[in-house]
């Protein structure tokens, strides 16, 4: 019973996250920001679209398929996605962004085999890594930046309650989409940053 609970939940999460990627994508390709009325008929329309099963040729939800592909996101990873549909949602500190790429880049492959510790078994009750993400969450509070508390509180819950199947807290954590998303937003920084200098050193040449 549990574990059915278990899976429905994660079917639901899963459903509201690609919901929330359908509405960001519309929003991108014609460029429009959209009221938090209208986002929330969306998400309530593509969310039973996802959750559903369509029949046809799929069997199950098509969010159970996305799922099969990406496995569960990270706590963290869900919040911040979630997060772009509140109308005062904030860009996300450039530090915190930095942070979560250096962790990524070098878990990834230690976790992988590449040495000669697994840090991935740190998530496992380790209370030196327990403190290390509430000092993480101390220092996203005294940078201002509360909505990173909150969501590392959460994600912290979360693993408490065994909310995922994971019982490790890495995966309430980290995912690879949110290293992935962390490496690329700073990527498209220093691009936007140089574009902006060759911009303005263009105008303010002489001649």
């Amino acid at each position: 019973m549990m574990d059915r609970l278990m899976q429905i939940v994660a079917l639901i999460e899963m459903s509201i996250s690609c919901a929330v990627m359908v509405i960001w994508l519309i929003e991108k390709i014609f460029q429009v920001s959209m009221p938090l009325s209208a986002r929330i008929i969306l998400l309530i329309l593509f969310g039973n679209l996802f959750f559903w099963p369509l029949g046809l040729f799929m069997e199950l939800p098509i969010a159970a398929y996305v799922r099969g592909v990406t496995g569960d996101l990270s706590i963290v990873s869900m919040l911040l996605l979630w997060s772009t549909l509140l109308p005062s949602n904030k860009p996300n500190p450039i530090a915190f962004k930095v942070a979560v790429a250096i962790v990524a880049i070098s878990f990834y492959p230690l976790a992988l085999g590449l040495g000669m510790f697994d840090p991935y078994t740190w998530g496992y009750g380790s209370i030196g890594f327990l403190i290390g993400v509430l000092v993480f969450a101390v220092i996203c509070g005294l940078a201002n930046w509360n909505k990173g508390v909150w969501i590392i509180a959460i994600a912290i819950i979360a693993w408490t309650l065994h909310w995922h199947e994971s019982a490790n807290l890495w995966d309430y954590l980290l995912d690879p989409f949110l290293g992935i998303w962390a490496i690329g937003s700073i990527v498209n920084s220093f691009r936007l940053k140089r574009r902006e200098r060759a911009q303005s050193g263009y105008l303010f040449r002489a001649g």
